[in-house]
């Protein structure tokens, strides 16, 4: 068995460490949760002038993405084979699952697998279940 080159431990590990970081340093300033979907959906409602951090987290966000890709782009997806309907449709999958599950990734697995919630455990569950078999299926075909 041969190690592919997309291993990355120790890329993988400060990465981690930094989206865990910035997870507990934002609960412990503001007293949230720092689940991406809710942020989201947060933008949709009726906006209060207690909300602006709501468009200052997904900009820095976006902004951030942007300074990765410009500044380091080996550590971005190469995304020019896919199609944009492939990438808008599984977008909106992904916005589905995480409003069906009662939020995403982050919020679950970073925020929620921490505090030793049950329902983050069968959400992080479902997702890592469904991602084996995404992958599986995918090497098949």
């Amino acid at each position: 068995m041969t190690i592919s080159p997309d291993f990355t431990p120790l890329y993988s590990l400060a990465g981690g460490l930094i989206i865990g970081l910035a997870a507990s340093l934002y609960l412990f300033t503001t007293g949230r949760i720092a689940g991406y979907s809710g942020i989201i959906g947060g933008l949709f409602k009726a906006p209060t002038v207690f909300e602006k951090w709501r468009w200052a987290f997904v900009g820095g966000t976006i902004i951030g993405g942007a300074f990765v890709v410009r500044l380091a782009p080996e550590f971005t997806a190469d995304l020019s084979a896919t199609s944009t309907t492939a990438l808008v449709l599984g977008g909106l999958l992904v916005g589905f699952g995480a409003r069906l599950g009662s939020g995403c990734t982050s919020g679950h697995g970073v925020c929620g697998l921490p505090r030793l919630s049950i329902r983050s455990l069968v959400a992080v569950g479902v997702f890592m279940t469904t991602a084996i078999v995404t992958v599986f299926v995918r090497g098949l075909l």
